[in-house]
């Protein structure tokens, strides 16, 4: 009997043993806004300690280095200081991590297993299943001017034929082909709708995502609009293709971008721009942050304080071209105005240094100064081909009240004649039929897009396009 105590205890001191060991593949699911993102940490041991690296198959990353991996008494942390990146957790007796996700002063709870990890199906009955009645087909083309490969997948409405096209062009930040966001798909649901119809659909990654090659991080909405004239360019050797129809469909940048291509290409035919922007970026930012603030309840004083800095620090980028004065004296304003801020409203692990160079990093990137420094008002005045603007009366991003106005002053100005602007009643960002607008209801709503939208897009291309 003591010998078989013995062994029992030694068994139980190879399985605490092997419990403890941190190194491998750790799997886990991060929930952010209704999305869905699986997270895979790679943690390997030399004589020097811990190291790590990160995968994010759901936005097309992979083998990310972390700055930071330690193990010690069940507790891992890992960091990336350059993104304000850390997770910590600790191992418990089932061999899971129970921990959290912390970037630039948020948390998420994250736990890790060794198990690979499954999303949870959400509901969006406007989804098609595949077999498609329609051909589809993945592609690749090249944009020459930046020599880089984009991918993603022409819709047909039969494999052979001669028809009506469209290029999908997505909203900001880095998108997939069907600008997946909030557990939506709404250039899936876009494009189906439309082949169905009889109107063929190009659409694509962004560059730099997913399939498709390039640098995102480094690019404008001027970059991104070559990609959309080799998108162009490409449709016009597909013998399918009618290249007296070619348009594009551009949704919130995408409706920045299509102006752009189409006034310096003749190729394109017509243009849809869903919840466009027809004033100033940084016009468009005060109004976001003004309406968002409200719906969700931050205080009024607070919303004003916000606007007055902010509208301070946009003058500056819009006067000051030089990008490394412009960071001297948006640090030295900045620094200026941290006394007017709420101590709640700074992040207690924070440090004043800390929160002027997360501003200055957000701010000080070739997207986002492009962005509010450009006027698209310009170019639409140079559009002469039919345009469709069409926005949600309650679209806190991108308001219908100051943008659709503006679009339309716009064409005028520039003597286009054949243009249609439309605000639908009581649809969001999305474009999805909502309550108030906020964000935070996207991934809520089991709707991706009004049918209403999709029928007044298909409806107009087929009325331009006889």
């Amino acid at each position: 009997m003591k010998q078989l105590i013995i062994l029992l205890a030694a068994l139980f001191m190879v399985l605490s043993v092997s419990a403890q060991d941190i190194t491998g593949e750790w799997n886990g699911m991060l929930k952010v806004g209704g999305m869905q993102l699986r997270l895979v940490f790679h943690i390997t041991k030399a004589d020097a300690g811990y190291s790590a690296t990160m995968d994010s198959p759901d936005q097309g990353a992979k083998g990310i280095a972390m700055s930071k991996a330690t193990f010690e008494n069940k507790v891992l942390n890992i960091e990336m200081a350059a993104a304000r990146i850390e997770y910590t957790g600790t191992l418990n007796d089932s061999g899971v991590v129970v921990g959290t996700f912390k970037q630039a002063g948020q948390s998420f709870p994250i736990n890790l297993s060794r198990k690979a990890t499954e999303k949870v199906v959400i509901k969006r009955p406007q989804e098609p299943t595949k077999p498609y009645p329609y051909y589809s087909e993945e592609v690749t083309f090249v944009n020459t001017k930046d020599s880089i490969t984009l991918a993603g997948t022409l819709t047909l409405p039969n494999k052979t034929g001669k028809f009506p096209v469209v290029v999908l062009i997505t909203g900001s930040g880095p998108q997939n082909r069907d600008e997946e966001l909030m557990g939506h798909k709404p250039f899936l649901i876009l494009s189906d709708y439309l082949t169905r119809n009889g109107i063929g659909v190009l659409r694509y990654d962004d560059r730099g995502c997913f399939e498709s090659k390039g640098n995102f991080a480094k690019s404008t909405s001027f970059d991104f609009a070559t990609d959309v004239e080799s998108a162009v360019n490409y449709l016009k050797t597909r013998k399918e293709i009618d290249p007296k129809h070619i348009g594009l469909i551009g949704h919130s940048e995408g409706g920045i971008i299509a102006p752009i291509v189409a006034a310096n290409n003749k190729s394109v035919n017509f243009i849809v721009l869903m919840a466009g922007t027809g004033v100033s970026g940084g016009d468009i930012l005060l109004k976001q942050q003004e309406d968002i603030g409200r719906i969700t309840g931050i205080e009024e004083s607070n919303i004003k304080l916000t606007r007055e800095i902010n509208q301070d620090v946009y003058q500056k980028i819009l006067q000051i071209t030089d990008t490394a004065k412009l960071s001297t004296e948006l640090t030295t304003y900045l620094k200026s105005r941290i006394k007017d801020i709420p101590a709640k409203d700074i992040p207690k692990d924070m440090k004043v240094e800390d929160m002027i160079n997360s501003q200055l990093k957000a701010i000080l990137n070739p997207w986002m100064l492009n962005f509010i420094r450009y006027n698209p008002a310009t170019i639409l005045e140079k559009v002469t081909c039919p345009v469709l603007a069409i926005n949600g009366s309650k679209d806190l991003q991108v308001c219908s009240k100051i943008n659709l106005p503006a679009i339309e002053n716009a064409l005028r100005k520039g003597e286009n004649k054949l243009y249609t602007i439309k605000e639908l009643p009581g649809l969001n960002h999305l474009f999805q039929e909502c309550k108030t607008g906020a964000p935070a209801e996207y991934a809520e709503i089991e709707q991706t897009m009004s049918p209403v939208v999709l029928e007044i897009i298909t409806n107009w291309i087929k009325t331009v396009n006889p």
